[in-house]
């Protein structure tokens, strides 16, 4: 049985959620952002229990499919470009659909009346904060960071940086104090 935690964006909160489920004595198969895989059902005391500790810690036991698709989204995109090495070498509109197993069509629609911002958009806002990141660590050049996140060109990525920050990713680099956005900001 799967349950839903929303908020849950980063590897600290997956750990986090670990050690709750722990003191609880909650049996889990597996851990991953936004989901937790459990071994059986929760009894509903159990269940209210587990919702206040994650309240606690400033995560929700989430109950609403709307609201469960929209965070699996969240968490699909945050994985993917924050926390993999390679981005599929397919449009993410086909990798969102084959890993939620949903219409993308679909998604967009509730994702954009849902967040008031369009799905593309929340991906480019991502891959803008990554860019950031990676520029930052200055472990890799342009080229390679816009092969990393799967642009067609270093002019495309510098396009896309610039229309988010205002910035060229040059500029950006020059500057001695780089800001960045939270990941729960986005």
């Amino acid at each position: 049985m799967k349950i839903f935690i929303q908020n849950m964006v980063s590897r600290r909160c997956k750990m986090m959620v670990q050690s709750k489920l722990e003191k609880l004595g909650i049996d889990f198969k597996s851990i991953e952002l936004g989901e937790v895989d459990l071994v059986e059902p929760l009894s509903t005391a159990l269940r209210s229990r587990l919702k206040t500790e994650l309240h606690k810690s400033g995560l929700e036991l989430m109950e609403d499919k709307k609201a469960i698709l929209i965070e699996s989204i969240i968490n699909v995109i945050v994985e993917l470009v924050h926390y993999s090495d390679d981005l599929p070498i397919k449009k993410f509109s086909e990798f969102l659909q084959d890993k939620l197993q949903q219409d993308y069509h679909k998604m967009a629609e509730i994702f954009c009346k849902t967040k008031g911002t369009t799905l593309e958009h929340f991906i480019i806002l991502h891959k803008v904060e990554r860019i950031k990141e990676l520029i930052t660590y200055e472990e890799l050049n342009l080229t390679e960071i816009s092969y990393q996140l799967n642009y067609s060109s270093v002019a495309h990525l510098s396009k896309q940086f610039k229309q988010v920050t205002g910035l060229t990713p040059s500029f950006f680099k020059s500057l001695t104090k780089r800001e960045r956005n939270n990941l729960e900001d986005l």
